[in-house]
């Protein structure tokens, strides 16, 4: 499944903040360079929906702060009911 996300790059702390619209917002530490920030993003996505870190990805949005995650293993659905958006 794909979903999109907003990237809040050099927060205080990793997590989920929550949904944006159809967005999540997902804030790390990590600095917008080199991939760190991509990296940090598909991490904390993947511990918050329990997966193993390789079923998550940026597959689009490398250089912007809304990207596209692709996830794979999982119903969206289930994204959302782990991540308490219900069915939006």
């Amino acid at each position: 499944m794909r979903l999109t996300v907003k990237v809040v790059p050099k927060a205080s702390r990793d997590g989920v903040a929550g949904w944006l619209g159809d967005a999540l917002k997902v804030c790390v530490t990590a600095p917008p360079e080199r991939g760190k920030a991509n990296a940090a993003v598909e991490r904390v996505v993947a511990d918050a929906l329990g997966v193993p870190r390789n079923r998550v990805r940026v597959i689009a949005g490398h250089a912007s702060p809304r990207k596209v995650v692709e996830i794979d293993g999982v119903e969206e659905a289930d994204v959302r009911t782990r991540l308490g958006a219900g069915n939006r």
